[in-house]
């Protein structure tokens, strides 16, 4: 088998999550779009694994199953953070999260901490 037809579909599959990451203001799809990138790290893990005659055999394969698990893990959290953020804000919208407290919120706890 040549290597490059699947090395070139994890180059696109990782491009086009790149620009779900960059582009998506949803929440949602952009964990989507971090999965995509994940297989696609998947794709090239177990291409290199068939293709390179390595020390330790099937060692690309066990590291797929590692960022499985991970991507697994990664989507748990990830939608119950959104969850949580929906129950909050009524929007998954990623550019309409604050990242920093409210003003008034900061001036309360530093009068409650005197």
């Amino acid at each position: 088998m040549r290597p490059v037809v699947p090395y070139v579909t994890a180059a696109l599959l990782f491009g086009l999550g790149v620009y779900g990451v960059l582009r998506r203001r949803n929440a949602v799809l952009v964990l989507m779009s971090v999965e995509l990138m994940l297989n696609a790290v998947n794709l090239i893990l177990v291409t290199a694994d068939t293709t390179v005659r390595a020390v330790l055999p099937h060692s690309g394969q066990v590291f797929a199953l590692f960022v499985i698990v991970l991507a697994a893990a990664e989507i748990g959290v990830g939608l119950a953070i959104v969850l949580q953020l929906y129950r909050l804000r009524s929007t998954v919208a990623v550019d309409d999260v604050a990242l920093t407290e409210p003003a008034a919120a900061v001036e309360r706890d530093a009068e409650a901490t005197r």
